[in-house]
């Protein structure tokens, strides 16, 4: 299931305090955003909850920011300083800017996402999809199979494959033998068809250089005599 991501409007909603309340945890770098993006969106998650329910607490029984900060330094908030880092780096785009990464426009990443080619890994409180950094690469490796010839309903397939994939890389159990057998078999045939329309590709693209190097050179001596009429 898709993580619960917060904008920090919808973070100060969702704890009941005021803006101006949440402004001074954040001077006094008690909570921080587990991503910065760069367009300059900051989010959080369900941890960043929990920090604002400690906080409050430790405050409510008379502690000072400035006490909170130390506390916070040395051991971490009581229950939750042992969560997990390795979510600290992760980046997340919505679906203008994961758009804008790759070059294509909002309605082409909805698009992909009802063909199945993609999937949020998140949604704010507020229902926006949002998607980590690694699908800007693969944005980028649809476009790249287009220009290979590849329909979408092919690159689905493709991409259906690389999940399989990743699935008998990391669990090899989860399907039976023959059956993991075949789709091994089949991924190795996919690659060598890709390989097959790269090849003529890459012959395209050097008979179209050497023709239009040769046609620039012709245009060249033509603009050349031109001028000295």
């Amino acid at each position: 299931m898709a993580d619960i991501i917060y904008t920090e409007k919808e973070l100060i909603k969702r704890s009941g305090m005021s803006p101006q309340e949440f402004n001074e945890y954040r001077k006094y770098n008690i909570i921080s955003p587990i991503v910065n993006n760069e367009s300059g969106t900051e989010l959080y998650d369900r941890h960043s909850l929990d920090v604002l329910k400690k906080i409050r607490q430790l405050k409510s029984i008379g502690y000072e920011l400035e006490e909170i900060r130390k506390i916070v330094k040395k051991i971490g908030l009581p229950d939750i300083q042992d969560k997990d880092k390795s979510d600290d780096d992760r980046t997340y785009y919505t679906v203008g800017e994961l758009a804008e990464k790759i070059g294509v426009n909002a309605r082409t990443i909805k698009h992909w996402e009802d063909k199945g080619l993609i999937f949020p890994d998140a949604r704010s409180s507020g229902g926006f999809r949002l998607y980590q950094e690694i699908y800007v690469f693969f944005g980028k490796l649809i476009l790249d199979l287009q220009m290979f010839g590849y329909t979408l309903d092919e690159i689905k397939t493709i991409s259906d494959m690389f999940r399989d994939f990743v699935t008998i890389s990391s669990k090899p159990d989860t399907y039976p033998i023959d059956q993991r057998r075949e789709k091994l078999n089949i991924m190795q045939q996919q690659i060598e068809k890709l390989f097959t329309k790269m090849n003529s590709l890459k012959e395209g693209i050097s008979r179209w250089e050497d023709l239009l190097m040769k046609k620039q050179k012709e245009i060249n001596k033509l603009i050349d005599k031109s001028n000295k009429k």
